[in-house]
């Protein structure tokens, strides 16, 4: 009986290594879609600069704030992603009897874009 339940053993560490590889390929997703949130929200608020110095007028504060807040916690988000993904990475390497406490947080939101912000500008 021994072997069988070394053989479960086995089994158990390697459905438990494989869990956990497969959650560190979900929060390295999940951070390249926030990386991808970030761009998209950068490029929004420099077609909005971009818009309001071609009609010769300042960007409002209001959109200005917007669109900044909105880079900043996307930029927040894919560094969080980022390191919790690299944490993982370096539990597994030595191989860790309990994962990292799981700090990442879901997915964001999409970006919060001006109307008419995207790469062919407003129409």
């Amino acid at each position: 009986m021994a072997i069988w339940d070394k053989l479960k053993q086995g089994i158990d560490k390697v459905e438990k290594v494989a869990t956990e590889a497969i959650d560190e390929g979900k929060t390295r997703l999940d951070a390249r879609r926030a990386r991808q949130a970030t761009d998209q929200a950068a490029q929004a608020l420099g077609y909005a600069v971009y818009r309001a110095w071609e009609q010769g007028q300042p960007l409002d504060a209001v959109t200005l704030d917007r669109l900044a807040r909105a880079l900043r916690e996307h930029e927040q988000t894919a560094v969080r992603l980022e390191a919790a993904a690299g944490d993982a990475a370096e539990w597994r390497k030595r191989g860790g009897d309990t994962p990292p406490a799981a700090s990442a947080p879901p997915p964001s939101d999409p970006p919060a874009t001006e109307p008419g912000a995207g790469p062919t500008g407003p129409t």
